[in-house]
């Protein structure tokens, strides 16, 4: 029996009297995601920038003050000269421009590269320092008497009543970097800081890496007239990862204490946290199949193990952990069962209590209400694409969903769990942002929804389906029809894909003005499937890929291929491919095996031969090449160039810091050398994606393309 298709969204509108969704107003939509939530300590308050103010908003009696004007504060910021070629700074390393005191009393701005403190009650701002170089990963200390700081590829604390300023590391270089992380390490570890203040504001803890032993990738900047070299240290699969020193410095200044941790050969270090008295660290092996919790005493240096998991396939690290107010007790999150659930655990190493159990994921933590013992989260219970909000006690008791409308809920908490913001869409429902009591009781809409895109354009529906695979698996997908159309016609086709772990893209959310869009305007089917190894369904449907990428992901698309045949409405003989960095690689990998199903495809930002990918990624899923040198060769494009039948674009960014160049060039050659005719675009962006102006010509390029390859 056929799969049913389980929701048809957006209803029929009179779509005669709205314009039609072009590649113009593709490029030049914008839409304004709603301004970040930074919560008061005491929950009774936020911040939040209103374009270029910051504004303070008080929930009883509600009000509206604004503190400070950021363009002014910028002006007034000394100015940092450029200099030296471009850094390659990972795009994930976070920074937080404007922070709360933990007392309450102020605010730490960073404008200009200059610290300023903004006293709340005062509303006056007082700049704090005025130097010609930029204070990197500003923090306050917990007493709200010190902020650290990096200069350079050194750390510093700065006095806030005295402005005395103490140097805390002296031995940085552009090659030895004091609480400043490589490229590799935000990336695939998504740990955006190198440095932590303790709870009692008397130490530091902070990452040394040192990267001259890191493969060097030569990038060059060809708008300068000479071609300026700006290396970027990129460790490939198999290479040398920095090696990572784990230090922990007195506030005042002093030595820093080495603590011995692990061979950075061996071993990876993910995350950082403090208890009152001592310094927690998540250390993973290199293949990232073992995660030990370590608890380290600051002064002697002590260590303990307090945890460790271990998993056939690879571990994922999470954000969830929350130490509870005895100092002993923290919230922990694990995939030990094969799907994302919360657990009580206990620094002594007792046995783990399991508080969420289900074939779902928690997906985030909100808040931890430890007078009512209750913990807020997000999770996929409902279904995989969708994101409910619920509260659990602490015993572990039945869970109350708190969110009710079906769709994408994203929550921010207010501290002591009395309040919260609900950012929530559809893929019938713009974005709106409500306020609401803790118990789901909503309080006002502080930022309705905008529907005008759905007034002024023809946004054509997006129907979700479930293909039943050969052997019983369950997929998603989601299809969009063309404009105008008839079931009596056969139509050419687009397989939107990415394919790879921690994506998915089939959820209920809304998607607006997109090239999906547009392209369904121009009379292509878009079909887009998540196929096992995508992220949403668990860790065990996650590992279907291990130690080999395409396989299996091939497999089920070609499945929903299938399906997508069965309408009756698409011409097989004209399927199209397209996708992006993990979906480019999935572009390539299919178009050369099953060179029968695609007659067109473009690729961008493709990996091409995983042994040109890095460490940390490439490694978790595939292991060393050394010891997976089948698995490398089968999962690579570069080696199956002669399998090309079908019309392709190749797109990359020469200065992707990401997806290197040097995989497009591998590919290319191959191509060559096989004889294969193909087409290709170049940007000189140094980045992973095409943004900006260049966007709209990267549009321009793709839709047209497709239309010369697929249409009559």
């Amino acid at each position: 029996m056929l799969p049913k298709l389980v929701l048809l969204v957006l209803p029929f509108l009179a779509f005669a009297a709205k314009k039609p969704v072009t590649l113009e107003a593709v490029s030049s939509s914008s839409p304004s995601p709603s301004p970040r939530v930074l919560w008061a300590p005491d929950g009774a308050s936020y911040v939040a920038r209103a374009r270029d103010k910051v504004v303070l908003h008080r929930l009883e009696p509600k009000s509206e003050t604004e503190l400070a004007d950021l363009k002014q504060l910028e002006g007034q910021a000394k100015t940092v000269p450029s200099h030296g070629p471009f850094d390659w700074e990972n795009r994930r390393v976070t920074e937080r421009p404007i922070q709360w005191s933990p007392d309450g009393r102020s605010l730490l701005i960073i404008a200009g590269g200059d610290l300023f403190l903004l006293d709340i009650a005062q509303k006056k701002v007082r700049q704090v320092t005025a130097t010609n170089f930029a204070e990197r990963d500003a923090k306050l200390s917990p007493d709200s008497k010190h902020v650290s700081y990096r200069q350079d590829h050194d750390l510093y604390s700065l006095n806030l009543a005295s402005g005395k300023i103490t140097r805390l590391t002296s031995d940085g270089s552009p090659t030895r970097m004091n609480a400043k992380l490589d490229w590799v390490y935000p990336e695939e570890l998504e740990i955006g800081t190198a440095h932590w203040w303790s709870p009692d504001s008397k130490w530091l803890a902070y990452l040394q890496f040192e990267v001259s032993a890191v493969n060097v990738y030569s990038h060059v900047d060809y708008s300068k007239v000479e071609g300026q070299s700006e290396p970027e240290r990129y460790p490939k699969a198999g290479s040398k990862n920095s090696t990572v020193r784990f230090g922990i410095v007195p506030a005042g200044g002093g030595k820093t204490r080495w603590i011995d941790v692990g061979s950075s050969d061996d071993y990876l270090f993910g995350r950082v946290n403090w208890t009152p008295t001592r310094v927690l660290v998540t250390r993973l092996t290199r293949i990232q199949n073992r995660l030990d919790l370590l608890s380290i005493e600051p002064k002697k240096g002590k260590i303990e193990t307090v945890l460790t998991e271990e998993d056939p396939y690879w571990i994922n690290l999470s954000e969830e952990f929350h130490l509870l107010a005895d100092g002993k007790t923290f919230l922990w999150s694990s995939e030990s069962t094969g799907f994302r659930h919360l657990y009580l655990r206990s620094l002594a190493g007792t046995p783990a209590q399991q508080l969420t159990t289900g074939d779902w994921e928690v997906t985030d933590v909100a808040c931890v209400d430890e007078k009512a013992r209750q913990i807020y989260y997000t999770s996929t219970e409902a279904s995989p694409l969708e994101r409910q909000f619920h509260a659990v006690s602490f015993d572990g008791g039945p869970r109350r969903r708190i969110s009710q409308a079906a769709g994408t809920h994203s929550v921010s908490m207010a501290p002591g769990c009395a309040v919260y913001f609900d950012n929530y869409s559809s893929l019938t429902s713009p974005p709106q942002r409500t306020f609401h009591r803790a118990d789901g009781t909503p309080v006002e809409v502080v930022r309705p929804a905008n529907t005008k895109v759905l007034e002024d354009y023809e946004i054509l529906p997006t129907e979700l389906h479930q293909v039943t695979g050969p052997d019983g698996t369950l997929f998603y997908a989601r299809l969009i029809k063309p404009a105008g159309f008839s079931p009596a016609k056969k139509y050419p086709a687009i397989v939107m894909v990415y394919g790879g772990p921690h994506a998915q893209t089939v959820r209920n959310q809304w998607t607006g003005l997109t090239w999906d869009q547009a392209l369904a305007h121009q009379g292509f089917v878009i079909w887009q499937l998540d196929n096992r190894g995508s992220a949403g369904r668990g860790h065990l449907w996650e590992s279907k890929v291990f130690r080999q990428f395409g396989r299996q992901e091939l497999a089920d698309q070609l499945t929903g291929l299938d399906y997508l045949a069965k309408q009756g409405f698409v011409d097989p003989m004209r399927v199209g491919i397209y996708g992006w960095s993990f979906g480019g690689y999935m572009t390539l990998y299919s178009l050369l095996n099953a060179p029968d199903r695609f007659a067109a495809g473009v690729s961008g930002a493709p990996v091409t031969d995983w042994r040109l990918y890095d460490t940390i990624y490439t490694e978790r899923y595939m292991g060393l090449p050394q010891r997976n040198e089948l698995g490398y060769k089968a999962s690579s494009p570069v080696h199956a160039a002669a399998n090309l039948k079908g019309k392709l674009l190749l797109v990359h960014n020469i200065g992707d810091d990401n997806v290197l160049f040097q995989n497009g060039m591998m590919m290319m050659n191959a191509l060559q050398l096989a004889g294969k005719p193909f087409e290709t675009m170049l940007y000189p962006q140094k980045a992973h994606g095409v943004s900006g102006p260049a966007r709209r010509h990267l549009l321009e390029t793709t839709t047209s393309f497709f239309i010369r390859a697929l249409k009559p």
